[in-house]
């Protein structure tokens, strides 16, 4: 689905609905498009949901990590005058949320994470960068999810194209490396906001036992699984996916 794209300043975002600020985080090959369930769903129930396209490839490289990534959350945060926020990230945009709850907690009302990174990180794998192979890519693309139908041509042109460019290529490697540097198992013991974990029960990016390490890491965390599902729930089971997530708001008097 087509959605108006904001521009103001260094910042590009899509905005829908008014209410709470669900302000979702993709990862690191995710568009906004991956979100479109939610997108769809949750301003119908009253949220505002704020999309920002998070500046992976056009960072200085030095500036190409997790930490600065954080701090264009916030800086964004601020710029939208939002006093309290609920970050949904998925992925690589996963351990952004989280690397933001650690550093900005009073932001923070609620965080819900899916397919994160930031215990584990098997996303790009060691043979990841061959350049030029197409049909290693689309392999590549189909081992995220579960059905890998949902593994579209336009999605595996993307990663191929991505690939290819050269310093895509670099900032995607210097982006993995980062992400096993921003480890956070130590600190999420020390992290008290309430989170949602929804996990591809077939997830082989970040296993299972990665959720079952956050849940049991975090102080006050629910875990839910959705099966038959990979890496990236939101895209693969929208409606149970939302579904979820909305009775976690209810339960948690979210709204």
């Amino acid at each position: 689905m087509e959605r108006n794209i904001k521009e103001e300043g260094k910042f590009r975002y899509v905005e829908i609905g008014e209410g709470t600020p669900i302000v979702i985080l993709h990862g690191l090959m995710g568009g906004l498009s991956n979100f479109d369930g939610v997108t769809d769903y949750f301003p119908k129930k009253g949220f505002k949901v704020v999309l920002p396209e998070l500046p992976i490839y056009t960072l200085n490289i030095l500036k190409t990590n997790v930490k600065a990534f954080a701090k264009f959350v916030h800086d964004f945060i601020k710029h939208k005058k939002f006093e309290k926020v609920i970050l949904l990230g998925n992925s690589l945009g996963g351990h952004i949320a989280l690397y933001y709850t650690k550093m900005h907690p009073e932001f923070v009302e609620a965080l819900v994470i899916t397919g994160s990174s930031g215990l584990y990180e098997s996303a790009m794998g060691d043979s990841y960068p061959r350049r030029g192979d197409y049909e290693f890519i689309r392999k590549k693309a189909e081992d995220v999810f579960y059905d890998p139908a949902v593994a579209t041509k336009e999605i595996v042109d993307d990663v191929f194209n991505t690939v290819n460019d050269r310093m895509k290529l670099i900032k995607t490697l210097t982006i993995a490396k980062s992400a096993i540097r921003h480890n956070m198992a130590k600190d999420l013991p020390k992290m008290k906001t309430q989170t949602c974990i929804i996990w591809g029960k077939n997830d082989i990016v970040t296993p299972p036992n990665v959720a079952e390490e956050f849940n049991e890491l975090l102080p006050d965390s629910d875990l839910y699984w959705i099966d038959k599902c990979g890496h990236a729930a939101m895209m693969e089971h929208p409606d149970e996916f939302n579904e979820i997530l909305d009775g976690w708001f209810n339960k948690r008097n979210i709204k």
